[in-house]
């Protein structure tokens, strides 16, 4: 028999030994590092500096004026085809030729055909197409596109009158029948010439309303050459006086500013050419404040224009110029100079305060402060290492002074240094967008100095981080 062997097989599961590999261990912290880092970059407010520089700043006021000027139409003697003989924008004398109307056509047909040859522009008329042209370049815009059609029929006139003028000289040649049903259109006195009306011609500035002032209301019509006219028909107008004013729409509060002015500067936005305007205060037909500025020259090159563009200069400082966003208000103690000594091993600013020790005996002890402005025997002292009620002692006598009184500057953030360091500005002029402070103060800032673009970004010895 057999003997029968028996095995007991147990199979046990091998585990590894657990193997860190340090490699991946660095770089899953790594990666949250970065992780950290971008997520910190995103939701934290970033400090931005700014070089202060040398600049100044003007008191800008831009407006659109209305023109007004002494003003005559002329209208026609008789209908016809009417021609012109004085440019517009240029002075006639009395008793000169300005147009004239044919009643037969005859002188347009001439015009039109081939029979006055060619004519050359002197360089006088060039000099001053050349003007206009500039001029309509640098003031023209998509929201007055009307002005286009102005320019147009400006330049179409100058080389009219050119046609028109060697028309007369050879006259004759039409026959005499034609030259008697042709009325000459003479002026009656002297003035600029100006071929358009707008119903502004006879308003003073108490008649305008605000509506006035919008140009999509404005309708002015062009007088053109070799058209159509009826008897009584508008054919020209004179501007007849130097003087002449322009309107702008203000509230009381500047209207008053300006009248105590006096005289204010302009620049006008289509030369940029300068003049001085007297100021005078109206009240609109809609109860409306308004302004005049009166002037006596330039009216010429705005004769044929009832909107101007003007720029008021009212004041101009220069000094340092600073983002308005840099500025902010700090909150200091007031402590009289004769408390404030230099110690310490820096000989740095500061204070004795009283102070206990441990025991319970009185002493005193150097505190260290910055100064940052002095003002009526007291100076400026940080409120970092004081407080309300501390009580300081005089040098060299038995007087204490206890903090109480506090007194704000306005100032920036200096970060020269790598930190936010407040620093005291005066501030000049400021306008809506950045401010213009002095320079070279005692405890203000100089030129290429580096602060703190947004205030609100940073507390004061903040570290910056570039």
């Amino acid at each position: 028999m057999a003997q029968k062997h028996s095995s007991n097989n147990k199979i046990t599961k091998y585990r590894r030994p657990l193997n860190i590999n340090i490699g991946m261990i660095i770089f899953g912290v790594v990666f949250v590092y970065i992780i950290i880092c971008v997520f910190t970059y995103f939701t934290s407010e970033h400090i931005v500096g700014y070089e202060v520089t040398k600049g100044s700043l003007s008191t800008n006021n831009i407006y659109k004026g209305i023109a007004l000027r002494e003003e005559s139409i002329y209208y026609s003697n008789s209908a016809g085809y009417i021609n012109y003989y004085a440019r517009e924008g240029e002075k006639v004398a009395y008793n000169n030729l300005v147009y004239t109307v044919d009643e037969t056509g005859k002188l347009s047909e001439y015009i039109n055909s081939e029979a006055l040859g060619e004519n050359a522009l002197s360089d006088e008329d060039l000099s001053e197409l050349k003007t206009e042209i500039a001029g309509f370049s640098n003031t023209f815009s998509n929201d007055n596109f009307s002005s286009v059609y102005d320019f147009k029929y400006s330049v179409k006139g100058t080389v009219l009158k050119l046609a028109n003028i060697s028309l007369l000289k050879n006259a004759d040649s039409l026959g005499s029948d034609t030259a008697t049903l042709v009325t000459y259109g003479n002026s009656t006195e002297a003035g600029i010439v100006i071929y358009s009306t707008d119903g502004f011609e006879d308003k003073t500035p108490e008649m305008l309303t605000a509506e006035d002032f919008d140009t999509k209301n404005y309708n002015k019509t062009q007088l053109v050459s070799n058209e159509l006219v009826a008897e009584k028909d508008p054919v020209y107008k004179l501007a007849t006086n130097e003087n002449w004013t322009i309107v702008i729409q203000v509230d009381e509060e500047k209207a008053q500013e300006l009248l105590e002015e006096e005289y204010v500067k302009v620049r006008f936005l289509k030369n940029q050419d300068m003049a001085w305007g007297k100021v005078s205060t109206y009240t609109a037909a809609d109860g409306s404040t308004l302004v005049g500025l009166s002037f006596s020259n330039s009216m010429v090159t705005f004769c044929t224009e009832r909107y101007v563009d003007i720029e008021l200069i009212l004041e101009e400082d220069s000094g340092l110029k600073i983002p308005n966003s840099s500025i902010v208000e700090k909150q200091f103690y007031l402590v009289p100079k004769e408390y404030v000594i230099q110690g310490g091993n820096d000989d740095a600013y500061g204070v004795m305060r009283e102070t206990y020790l441990e025991d319970g005996t009185q002493s005193t002890e150097f505190v260290e402060t910055t100064v940052y402005n002095e003002e009526d025997g007291e100076y400026y002292l940080d409120d970092s290492s004081l407080r309300i009620g501390d009580r300081l002692f005089k040098p060299d006598s038995t007087e204490t002074y206890t903090i109480s009184k506090q007194g704000s500057l306005i100032g920036v953030y200096n970060i020269n240094k790598g930190y936010a360091d407040f620093k005291q500005i005066v501030i000049l002029y400021q306008n809506d967008e950045y401010a213009i402070v002095q320079s070279n103060t005692t405890y203000g800032l100089n030129v290429y100095d580096y602060i703190v673009l947004d205030a609100s970004t940073v507390n004061e010895d903040d570290f910056i981080y570039e």
